[in-house]
Parts: structure tokens; sequence; C-alpha cells
């Protein structure tokens, strides 16, 4: 993801039916922001947010992540997904969800992943659901400012 992705990235974060969890819409301030850091992410974790691109078209339909997160003093490897909203409930999410699984189970060797969902994103929880993770706990995130329950769902690879 670089700043020639702006168009894209933006019609994801300006859409309020996309950021609903989050109760904000980025502007475009943000949205360089949310490049940047990203591409922060990249450099220092070789990890971050990246463009999910249909196989068939090209087109950017969304963004999947494996990242690093603390939650309580504790380093977790979090999943996440965003979509634009037309790619919503064809399947998207959870392919790119399972590729981020497999890169981390099998070329990381990581122990588990987890999903951070707010209880009321159903689609979202849908999603971790059919990737196997189940909630483990919840915890309470500052979003701009804003306190906001989260649950959390573990994925334990059975492989390590």
């Amino acid at each position: 993801m670089s700043e020639i992705d702006f168009p894209d990235v933006a019609e994801m974060l300006k859409n309020p039916n996309v950021t609903y969890a989050w109760e904000y819409v980025f502007d475009d301030i943000d949205i360089l922001e949310w490049i940047k850091k990203n591409r922060e992410y990249y450099k220092r974790y070789g990890l971050g947010y990246f463009l999910a691109i249909d196989k068939l078209t090209s087109e950017v339909v969304g963004q999947i992540a494996l990242m690093p997160d603390v939650i309580n003093g504790i380093e977790h490897s979090e999943i996440g997904y965003i979509l634009k909203e037309r790619f919503w409930h064809k399947g998207y999410a959870s392919e790119g969800a399972r590729a981020m699984i497999d890169y981390a189970f099998n070329i990381l060797k990581l122990n588990n992943v987890i999903f951070e969902i707010r209880p009321e994103n159903l689609p979202s929880r849908k999603v971790a659901e059919k990737c196997g993770a189940v909630v483990t706990g919840e915890f309470v995130k500052n979003v701009r400012g804003k306190e906001m329950k989260h649950l959390i769902y573990t994925l334990e690879n059975l492989r390590s």
C-alpha cells in the first residue's frame, strides 16, 4: 500500500457503513496517515494491512492484515479485514483471513492469532468463527478518545 492507492483506501475509510465499528469516518489527512502507518509497519515488522486484490479482475476489494498488537501488556498477532462495501458477503474477508492465518502459522510459525471485534459487528464475528477462532476474552480499546468494548477471538495453531 502506498500513496497511489489513496482512492481505493479512501473508498473504504470514507464510507460510514465500512467504518461504523470505529464510529468514525476518515478524512483525507487520516487516510494519508493510515497509509503512512502501514508503510511503517511493513518496514518494522514486515506486516500490517495489505491490499486485497481480486484474482480475476485485479481490482482492489479491500485490505487484509496480520499485525502486532498489545492488549493489557500482552503481545499478540492480529488478523484484520476491511472491505469495500460492494464486496461484502462474497467471501473475500474469509479468504483473506485464511491466507493470513496460513502465513502466520506455516511461514512465521506463530502459536496463535487473534481477531479484535466489536460485539455488535456480526459479519466480522462470522468471519472469525468461519476461520475456527473462538471468543477467549474481551477488553476495552480506546478508539479516538472513545472507550469501545472488543471481543478477543483466538485461533490456535494446532501444528505448533
